[in-house]
């Protein structure tokens, strides 16, 4: 196992950059909707998918090495959530600032509250301001704040840790159509239900859970010679993966819309491509094949270290202010990753490392 954490998850990390540029083109889809086949464009129009990849991937890293340990003591949990902060949230305020203070294009400027602490995104209101795609932070950040608990709950039975989930579920739900009924929730908070289920921990919990029962198997004995059963898993779960974005994208009514947006490409969405995911990723870590020596490429982990920041600036503020000064004929793709590249050696990593120093402590 020791081997296979040191060689293999190299290709994870690998991954992650993949999700990234899933993610861009998705963004970037509406260039080509007069170019592309309609049917391609509904298939690239579920790449949004790159964001599971991300939950799924965050739900398997966490459990795996943290799995229930920071419950052993409040200073443990205490030190756990502060290494899960200083993870995601300085560069996010960086960014952030840089775009309250550049009034050209802040317009929110009342929600600064909201914005920093991330809240903003449980508001179906709010949810596509400031740094737009940062709503994710959000959702990873309640699954932080929840993530040694469930792994005890998947521990000591899955069924357990689904029934949480499900009242966890139920608990948003009922709040938000509280507040509807209380005073409309102009705000929409946790409301409406489709917003709820798209964008909010409530409804995309599963995505995480399987990344958790992957992390699971892999430290049981009867799982691993469960997963070993799984034959070529780097290809069928990549074949998975791309007839679950084909099935998706059947419930497409146009190009402008996601298969998502009904409930039966929500079902597949949160049931059945988490599953493929996970094949995919035993096989990258289990396999020798040419996908997983390409992840692991002294490059492609580049990339992959660098995908938060990719993720962070291709899109809202600072890709706007980057196309006012160059905008070049592939949509500053490149250029992003190098400018990716640059904020993480010089500051997302740095500002990290110094942060575990303090953290270290305590």
């Amino acid at each position: 196992m020791e081997t296979l954490q040191k060689n293999k998850f190299d290709a994870l990390t690998g991954m992650r950059a993949i999700a990234a540029i899933m993610v861009f083109v998705y963004h970037n889809r509406k260039y080509w909707r007069n170019d592309l086949p309609f049917e391609v464009m509904r298939f690239i129009s579920e790449w949004h998918i790159g964001v599971t990849v991300f939950f799924v991937l965050s739900g398997f890293l966490l459990a795996y090495r943290y799995e229930e340990k920071p419950l052993e003591s409040k200073k443990s949990y205490l030190k756990y959530i502060l290494l899960r902060i200083a993870r995601i949230f300085p560069l996010y305020w960086i960014l952030l600032s840089c775009y309250f203070i550049d009034r050209t294009y802040s317009k929110d400027v009342d929600t600064y509250f909201l914005q920093y602490s991330l809240f903003y995104s449980l508001f179906d209101k709010y949810s596509v301001s400031g740094i737009v795609q940062a709503w994710s932070l959000t959702v990873e950040f309640f699954f932080y704040l929840l993530a040694p608990l469930l792994f005890l709950l998947l521990r000591k039975s899955w069924k357990y840790c689904i029934l949480f989930l499900i009242g966890f579920f139920l608990l948003g739900w009922a709040v938000g159509v509280g507040l509807k009924e209380f005073n409309g929730n102009p705000k929409g908070f946790l409301y409406p239900l489709q917003f709820m289920i798209g964008s909010t921990f409530f409804g995309r919990s599963l995505e995480f859970f399987f990344g958790m029962l992957l992390a699971y198997l892999m430290k049981q004995e009867k799982g691993i010679e469960f997963l070993n059963k799984i034959k070529k898993p780097t290809l069928w779960g990549g074949i998975a993966i791309l007839i679950l974005i084909f099935c998706i994208r059947f419930f497409a009514r146009n190009n402008f819309l996601h298969g998502v947006e009904r409930w039966e490409g929500r079902l597949i969405h949160e049931l059945f491509l988490p599953i493929g995911i996970i094949v995919f990723f035993w096989g990258l870590m289990s396999e020798k094949t040419w996908v997983s020596k390409v992840l692991s490429t002294k490059f492609f982990i580049l990339l992959g270290n660098a995908s938060f920041v990719f993720y962070l600036i291709h899109l809202s503020y600072f890709n706007m202010k980057l196309k006012s000064y160059v905008y070049l004929p592939d949509k500053n793709f490149v250029l992003l990753w190098i400018c990716s590249i640059i904020i993480y050696l010089l500051i997302e990593k740095p500002l990290y490392e110094l942060c575990r120093r303090w953290i270290s402590k305590i």
